[in-house]
Parts: structure tokens; sequence; C-alpha cells
């Protein structure tokens, strides 16, 4: 779960992350009462949208003037905003962050994230801070240091102050910029974060240091720990589809290919889209169905799936094994595709429990289905049908595969 950038700095700012003062507004007055109501002379207003790069799109503006300020957000309400992450759609911005503004003599980089190589939190830091520092990690990698932490330890407080002297920071800077890491640490255990990013980390002209920017991202499955911070989800900013996922209980990621995919279990899934790939095709989504999924839930990821217009084919490999059974699903997709009406063809990859009863349901149920004997067989088929159901699918987007990697 992504969180917006105002939102994300009220929940630095409980750990004790110094960040400037701002308030959120939701309409060109608002945002002028805000400004008014923090003093200036100077303040920054932001689009609140959830992707980097709003700088280079126009969607941050420093104003010098009520009116200024005023003018600012009503030019951002209501757009659509493109940037580097948005893709060429954009996203529309229902609100924005005003905030005071703040001098400072150097802007850094640094981010806390999950290192799933090494099954550890880890540090990410670069002296090159600002908009530019992906294009700077880019042309000179070594410009961004990598410090992995014990989870028995917790970041110490000497692995701090070596991540401050490697920014260049000496004195009260240093003392700063370790402090803030340290609590940085702290909200990423606290909050269950998968991502902690601050960008840029100013370094005031006092020796202080601040967030200047501030991205979270949180585990969804560990948000049974912390309801309240899903208050803090916007739904105007999820895919309309993940949204009816979430709400049936199953995994959703749409994407931008024609095969619709419905697995079972996350790494059967993954392994489902490269082999998909392999034989040449698009996954149009990575849908994992629960263990424990009821036949509505299933029958609702198939109305999912059915719902994208660029959809040629289904395929579904499902392995049964105990609480959700082959048959289970038949009854499933066949009570969805019924109500529904299936337009493409349907590719079915049964093992496990009651597979036999599952195959023997779809056949009587009177829908086009083409059974496979595994995956392989599986992937050609949907791979084949999608072809000859329209055009040539669409340009494939890229993943490590798992497959290339054995």
């Amino acid at each position: 779960m992504n969180v917006h950038e105002y939102q994300a700095k009220s929940l630095l700012r409980r750990y004790g992350v110094a960040v400037p003062r701002g308030g959120v507004a939701y309409t060109a007055l608002e945002a002028e009462t805000v400004a008014r109501e923090l003093g200036g002379p100077v303040w920054v207003v932001k689009a609140q949208i959830h992707a980097g790069g709003r700088g280079k799109a126009e969607g941050v503006k420093v104003v010098h003037s009520l009116d200024e300020a005023k003018a600012a957000a009503a030019a951002m309400l209501g757009r659509r905003l493109v940037t580097a992450q948005t893709g060429p759609a954009g996203r529309q911005v229902s609100r924005v962050y005003i905030e005071e503004g703040c001098a400072v003599a150097r802007e850094l980089y640094v981010a806390a994230l999950v290192d799933r190589g090494l099954g550890r939190v880890a540090f990410l830091t670069s002296a090159a801070g600002g908009m530019e520092v992906e294009a700077v990690a880019s042309r000179a990698p070594g410009t961004v240091a990598k410090r992995p932490v014990d989870p028995a330890t917790g970041l110490q407080p000497a692995e701090a102050a070596e991540l401050a002297a490697g920014l260049g920071l000496a004195g009260a800077a240093a003392a700063s910029a370790a402090s803030c890491f340290a609590r940085l640490y702290d909200a990423f255990v606290g909050l269950d974060a998968s991502l902690i990013e601050i960008n840029p980390l100013g370094v005031t002209r006092e020796g202080g240091v601040v967030a200047l920017d501030a991205r979270m991202s949180f585990d969804d499955n560990a948000l049974f720990r912390h309801r309240e911070l899903e208050e803090l989800r916007d739904p105007d900013e999820r895919d309309a589809t993940e949204l009816e996922a979430a709400r049936h209980e199953i995994n959703y990621v749409g994407m931008d290919g024609d095969i619709g995919c419905m697995v079972n279990g996350a790494g059967l899934a993954m392994a489902t889209l490269d082999i998909v790939d392999l034989y040449g095709g698009a996954p149009a989504n990575f849908m994992d169905v629960r263990p424990v999924a009821t036949r509505e839930q299933i029958a609702a990821g198939v109305r999912m799936m059915l719902s994208s217009a660029n959809l040629k084919a289904i395929l579904v490999n499902i392995f049964g094994g105990g609480i959700l059974r082959c048959d289970l699903v038949a009854e499933a997709m066949v009570a969805a595709a019924r109500e529904v009406g299936l337009r493409v063809p349907l590719v079915v990859r049964f093992a496990g429990t009651n597979d036999d009863i599952g195959k023997k349901l779809m056949r009587n149920s009177g829908l086009a289905v083409e059974f496979a004997t595994d995956m392989a067989d599986a992937a050609e088929k949907a791979v084949a049908l999608a072809k000859t159901a329209g055009t040539e699918p669409p340009p494939r987007r890229r993943w490590p595969s798992l497959l290339r990697r054995t």
C-alpha cells in the first residue's frame, strides 16, 4: 500500500524525523488559506499523486505570494499529471500539499527498503539527492551506497554514523543525519514498511537535516497490525479492478497483455506468467486465488478478467490441494461464465484434489474448454488461441524470468 507525501511526512513526524510544516488542500481557496496560516514569505505547492518525478512535470511549484499559491494549486487540481512513473495516462490530481519554504545547503538521498536478496532491511544513500538521482545512479552506480542492517541488532549508532560520514557530513550535520537514519529505521520496522524514501533530504545551514520529500510503501500482509494505515488509503490512486479484487480478497495486478491468468499460489502464478512469456504470449494479469477462496470470490476473479477489453484467452492453472479443490474452482468458473458470458477461449489445467470431477463439471457445462496436460501444454494452447482470436499480442512486458534463472 502506498500513501501520499503529506501522509508519509505525518507518519515520519511521529518518529521524530524533521519535516517542514505544511497542510493539504482540495481547492485553490483552501491552498491560499493553508499558505496564509503557515506564514511566508516562501511556500512550495505540490501535487499529491502516488508517483515520483512531479517536479519535472510541473507538479511542484515554489511560490512567493498567496496569490501565486492559489494560482499554482488551481493549475494542478483536476489535471492529469504525467511523469516518468505514471505512464502516458498520468494520474488525476485531487489534492495539493502546501509546505513552508526551507533554505538548505545540500540535498542528499536516503532510502530504507527490503533487500529480498539478503532477506533484510538495507539503507541506500547518495550525496546526489534531488530530481536527477536516478540518472546520476545510472551513470555512476558508485555514487549510491548500500548498507544492510542486521535484524537481530537493528541499525547501530556506529553504523548510522558511518552512513552520515559516507555522505561527506561532519560535525552537527553528521550527528543530525545519524539520528535521522536511526529514526527512519524505527519507523520502517514499527510500521511494517516496504519502502521509505526521502529525496531530497536537505541539510540546513545550521547543521540540521529535514525531509523535503517523502515516499512510503507498506507491506499489505502486515496491515492487520496497522488499522490506522488502512484509513490513509486513497481509492482514487488504485485501479478499479484491483480495488474490486481486494474487496474479494484476491491478489490481483493488471498487466498489459491479452491472456488472463487464474492461478492458486503466488509462486505458481509467477511461473505461469513466465511460461506464457516463454511461449510468446503476454499475460493480462497476475491473479493469485487464496487456498481458502470461496466460490463467490473465484467467480469475482473470473468476472474481473472478462471485464478487460484486451482479453483474448484465459488460462486457468490450478493445483488442487487442501481446502481449494479443482471442482470448487470449476463450479465458480461455470457460474461466472454463465452470468457474464464467456467471449474468449478458455484453457484449463487442473491437477490435484478432485481434478477429474472439476474437468467433468466443465465438460458438462457447455463451455468451450481446452484441457491441458501440464503447464507447458497449457501455455502453448493459450498463446495459440490468443493469436488466432485477433491480431498479434501487444509488446510484451519483461520481468525477471524464473525459467531463465533455472
